[in-house]
């Protein structure tokens, strides 16, 4: 399984830059960010470059694709991402897809596959992926629509685009649903990236009740190919905290 780190999660102070260097010092050849807004797209490339830390997603700007007032927006906001993960050197981008906004769950569903078939133009033109993201609604985000994974995988099927995939975050599913492993290697066609920590807390992965040893194994075992976020925060010094990931789960 190949590892990625979230920088948010254990460079928030530094530079962009030196926190990719600080990636690559750390033993580790790829990252993903959240806000993109803010930082320099040429320079965050140019230390990518310079280092070979693979910057593998960012976040859209907008995330509200469970009401149709908004889809416009949400467009508009896909495009201008999908140009900046061009020019920074990102092939993925995340999307949340919003609140529950109280309409029936058929029709805020609805509401998502649609922006996702609108999305296909601006998706084929950039060759960016865009990925939607279940979230567990019981301890981090109350009122988000999208908490099931396998409601997930069903938008992702109905869309029906090699550009529209799906984030599995192991984390958020173990709140919500449990199932972990199926869930994973029987729906591989869909899951474009994972992302990983430690249930309960969001710490440490070998502090949580999941054993990700036999996750990992599981996914590479089943033909997953893709990369695991550490998007956690970290109990240990960040420095230590990812020797310990390379020690238990790279054995390196």
């Amino acid at each position: 399984m190949r590892l990625c780190v979230s920088i948010p999660c254990f460079f928030p102070q530094m530079s962009l830059p030196d926190a990719i260097h600080q990636v690559r010092k750390s033993g580790f050849d790829a990252a993903e960010i959240y806000d993109w807004k803010t930082i320099d797209l040429d320079a965050v490339r140019a230390a990518c470059e310079d280092t070979g830390v693979e910057l593998l997603s960012m976040c859209t700007t907008e995330f509200r694709m469970t009401d149709p007032a908004y889809r416009k927006l949400w467009l508009a906001g896909l495009q201008e991402s999908c140009q900046a993960a061009v020019r920074v050197g990102a092939k993925r981008l995340i999307t949340q897809v919003g609140p529950d906004t109280g309409a029936s769950r058929e029709e805020q569903h609805a509401s998502i596959a649609e922006a996702l078939q609108a999305a296909k133009p601006i998706l084929e033109a950039s060759g960016v992926t865009i990925m939607i993201e279940p979230l567990n609604t019981l301890v981090n985000h109350p009122g988000y629509y999208l908490w099931s994974a396998a409601e997930g995988f069903e938008i992702i099927r109905e869309v029906g685009h090699p550009l529209v995939k799906l984030v599995y975050d192991i984390y958020h599913q173990q709140v919500m649903e449990g199932n972990i492993i199926p869930s994973i290697t029987n729906h591989l066609d869909c899951i474009a990236h994972l992302h990983g920590a430690g249930h309960p807390g969001r710490h440490e992965l070998q502090y949580g009740e999941n054993d990700y040893k036999v996750i990992f194994a599981a996914a590479d075992q089943a033909g997953y190919t893709g990369c695991c976020g550490l998007e956690y925060g970290p109990l240990l010094d960040p420095a230590e905290s990812l020797r310990e990931v390379r020690r238990i789960y790279l054995g390196k």
